[in-house]
């Protein structure tokens, strides 16, 4: 009896499919919760294409389905080193036509968090009333609330205006933008000669229409980030939520870096989202935790107060960020130009948070300067790392 029990098990396990043995170990893209949603809904019957593999560039980099749901390493930060991404909990896949996924950023507001003595580190900007920078003020010129609460120590305060940069160029190439595309990619490339400096700063490039296609990696060749630029052409939908949620999960957020950092996003897209399978909040939420501000670019050019315009105001605003409506498509070169003079203009400053607990929980960030008529530009908050 007891051989005969063995025989009907070699038999029943023989003709049992390979699914039953083991899962697919495949991961099909990041999982923001309304991504998941979207996953538990009944499946169209002619499924999305999966995303495009990125081209190779200098630097090797995994594909959006070999990246997704990936944890940043969990090494010791340096000095000045970001913690959140650390700790940050990654978020899992959805769809495979959903390609969602990489260094820190420090923009308008960049923050770092350092494991070992919870220690913040932001960066901010303060213009007038004519949206000059004022770059000449002192410690005692502002007010910094932690989670509504002055921190209990101001480590470090410093205007700077060189900080290495690591910054990532999303540009729209939608059928939407097809008219005026050539026009802004001879500007994103002047940006770039302009900005990105050898063996100091760092670029990559993304387009993006249903999926995000990164044509350039981080390098700091600005001929290679051209002929990334150049490689894009327009059409099929719009997924700019998807695209910024990408580019900060799996560009910027994994991305090392050897001190204080600004990271930054230029998006240069009309706001008009129709193919996402992260909301708008999602795509934000991934940039906080990034520490990444992200400056947008409208190339809407039928007039203020279009919806798209909206959308582009309130991911900046969100980010620490700014937004950009030119009024004619010449215009958008002086937007480039102005982000770029910002991301010099800035101050940094290192402090110790009061009642600081590691509990993964987002801390809000107020700074005020006591002058008025000033505005300071930053970040909003933090995400504490986890114990």
């Amino acid at each position: 009896m007891k051989h005969l029990c063995i025989a009907l098990l070699l038999i029943v396990l023989a003709v049992l499919p390979p699914a039953v043995w083991a899962q697919n170990s495949e991961q099909e893209l990041p999982s923001a919760p309304s991504a998941t949603r979207q996953n538990n809904q009944p499946k169209p019957p002619t499924p999305q294409a999966a995303p495009p593999q990125p081209e190779a560039s200098s630097a090797q980099k995994p594909s959006a389905v070999e990246t997704a749901g990936a944890k940043p390493a969990q090494t010791e930060a340096a000095p000045g080193q970001t913690q959140q991404s650390q700790n940050a909990p990654a978020k899992s896949p959805t769809p495979a036509a959903n390609p969602l996924g990489e260094g820190p950023s420090e923009d308008d507001s960049v923050l770092t968090l350092r494991r070992t003595v919870n220690e913040v580190h932001l960066v901010f900007t303060v213009t007038d009333k004519h949206n000059h920078y004022i770059k000449d003020l002192k410690k005692n010129d502002f007010k910094i609330l932690d989670d509504k609460q002055p921190p209990e120590e101001i480590r470090s305060f410093r205007s700077e205006t060189d900080l290495p940069l690591q910054v990532g160029l999303l540009i729209d190439a939608s059928n939407s933008v097809r008219d005026r595309f050539k026009f802004e990619q001879e500007a994103a490339i002047e940006f770039l000669n302009q900005t990105i400096r050898r063996k100091y700063d760092e670029a990559f490039v993304i387009g993006f229409d249903v999926t995000p296609e990164v044509t350039q990696d981080f390098t700091d060749d600005t001929e290679k980030l051209s002929v990334g630029i150049r490689m894009l052409r327009p059409g099929g939908g719009t997924a700019l939520y998807d695209a910024v949620y990408y580019a900060c999960r799996d560009k910027l957020l994994k991305q090392p870096q050897a001190g204080p950092t600004r990271r930054a996003i230029i998006l240069l897209s009309d706001g008009d989202d129709n193919q996402s399978h992260v909301t708008r909040e999602e795509a934000i939420e991934m940039a906080e935790r990034a520490e990444v501000s992200i400056y947008t670019i409208s190339t809407n050019l039928s007039g203020s107060g279009a919806h798209g315009d909206k959308i582009l105001e309130r991911i900046a605003e969100a980010t620490g960020g700014r937004a950009y409506v030119p009024f004619q498509i010449t215009e958008v070169a002086n937007a480039f130009a102005a982000i770029q003079e910002e991301l010099r203009s800035q101050y940094a400053v290192a402090y110790k948070p009061a009642a600081f607990r590691t509990d993964g929980r987002f801390r809000s960030i107020e700074v005020q300067a006591t002058t008025k008529g000033l505005r300071v530009r930053s970040r909003k908050g933090y995400y504490a790392p986890m114990q």
